[in-house]
């Protein structure tokens, strides 16, 4: 049981590590592909910590959705625009006051979290066996995640689902680039023209 608790701490600690420091290198980094790549493994490591604290469907929700499409998204849209590194310097101590605010903030919050969930409490006295064939009627974390999403929280599902279209809308505009020096139909004048002009007959000398 030990040895189980001991592997279990030790991939939570691993996952939140990589995590922080993921996290570190996406702020700090000038080239934006490389904070995108260091997002997407930010991405990664809360999936794991999700799938080790049981929450099984919101990880693989994050994998999907997050890894899968938006980080993608921002990983293409970066590597079209040839957004390489920053080209103005900003002073750090500008922003450092900022900064102090926002980890002032999540550090309350975490630590109002905290004080509910202890990690180095989890412990387990004695085996549990669970019979999943009787588990097979209860109703599991799809259904239960479902149920609150499209009623409590429609709304803002609706709202989310508009944001990330306006967002891919937005990428494709900006990669789009308007060329002068490119041939393209004009269908206007193509259904406009006449076709007694359109096949002309011509008689060759034999």
């Amino acid at each position: 049981m030990f040895k189980t608790m001991s592997i279990d701490f030790f991939l939570f600690t691993l996952f939140s590590s990589f995590a922080l420091i993921a996290s570190l290198m996406v702020i700090s980094l000038k080239n934006a592909v490389h904070s995108v790549l260091f997002l997407i493994l930010v991405f990664c490591n809360i999936a794991g910590l999700l799938l080790l604290f049981g929450a099984e469907f919101l990880s693989f929700m994050l994998l999907i959705v997050y890894v899968g499409a938006i980080a993608v998204l921002f990983l293409f849209v970066v590597m079209m625009l040839n957004v390489k590194a920053a080209s103005t310097t900003i002073n750090s101590f500008s922003v450092l006051p900022v900064g102090i605010l926002i980890f002032l903030i999540l550090f309350s919050q975490l630590s109002s979290t905290a004080t509910n969930f202890d990690v180095f409490s989890l412990q387990q006295n004695e085996l549990i066996w669970v019979s999943w064939i009787l588990e097979k009627d209860n109703t599991t974390n799809i259904e239960v995640v479902g149920k609150v999403l499209y009623t409590h929280y429609s709304l803002l599902f609706l709202l989310s689902s508009l944001i990330l279209l306006v967002a891919m809308i937005g990428a494709i505009v900006l990669t789009m680039h308007q060329r002068t020096d490119v041939q393209k139909q004009k269908i206007d004048i193509q259904l406009a023209r006449s076709f007694e002009g359109a096949v002309k007959f011509i008689t060759l000398r034999k």
